[in-house]
């Protein structure tokens, strides 16, 4: 944005730089202006948008992920060397405060206070989805040999029974790649099928006129076919 903005600022005429050194403490202000006004408490103003949704608990309304609020962000506390922040923020709906803080070791944001989560998770070991190794199970693959080695057994167990059910979708998935060829065959088809339909038309049509019939004709089934085989008319002579 410097292209489009400019620099120029104004200096008083009673400015000294050897004095003042900047224009922010010639006028006693801070560079993030009402954003720092809490910065002696260590809080600072920022732009925080929900992770997810939320149930407020004083109004009981629903506050959608990605709905945006002045939070007041604090460091209170560490996860090894990974600060954990709380973001403190006012529910635009009613009088409510809502707290929440950085969850460093579940990689996601957990509610200290003023809302419950609308429950949208789900346990990824019972939708058989691949798993993230542990921190525990990654510093055992490390150091310990015959770990490693029943967990590599174990991998290659599990690829081997895998192995039909991914053949059977890279084949479904190749059966779909050429959607021009798809799309011709399919148009071919319902051109075969119309031109079908249009002579069984054309045939009861001229069948109907013969006989003088004014009732629709259905299409013959192969039940009728063969009861029809078994008649035999004869002449009462």
């Amino acid at each position: 944005q410097g292209e489009r903005k400019g620099t120029n600022k104004y200096y008083p005429p009673d400015f000294d730089p050897a004095k003042h050194g900047s224009l922010n403490k010639y006028h006693h202000s801070h560079p993030l202006r009402e954003r720092a006004r809490k910065l002696s408490q260590g809080i600072l103003v920022i732009r925080f948008e929900m992770p997810y949704n939320i149930w407020c608990d004083g109004c009981k309304n629903h506050i959608g992920m990605g709905v945006r609020y002045n939070a007041e962000k604090k460091k209170v506390g560490t996860y090894y060397t990974t600060p954990i922040y709380r973001f403190r923020m006012k529910c635009h709906l009613c009088v409510n405060y809502i707290e929440m803080q950085t969850d460093p070791a579940g990689c996601d944001y957990v509610i200290v206070s003023g809302a419950r989560r609308k429950e949208e998770r789900w346990d990824m070991r019972d939708n058989e989805q691949v798993l993230p190794t542990e921190r525990e199970e990654k510093e055992k693959l490390e150091t310990d040999a015959m770990f490693r080695l029943e967990h590599g057994v174990a991998d290659r167990a599990t690829l081997q029974r895998a192995t039909p059910t991914l053949a059977s979708l890279q084949e479904a998935q190749s059966a779909w790649k050429d959607d021009f060829a798809l799309n011709s065959r399919l148009r071919q088809r319902f051109r075969e099928e119309k031109k079908t339909l249009r002579e069984e038309e054309e045939e009861a049509a001229a069948l109907q006129a013969k006989a003088g019939l004014s009732i629709p004709l259905v299409r013959e089934a192969e039940e009728d076919r063969r009861l029809a085989a078994l008649l035999k008319y004869h002449s009462p002579d």
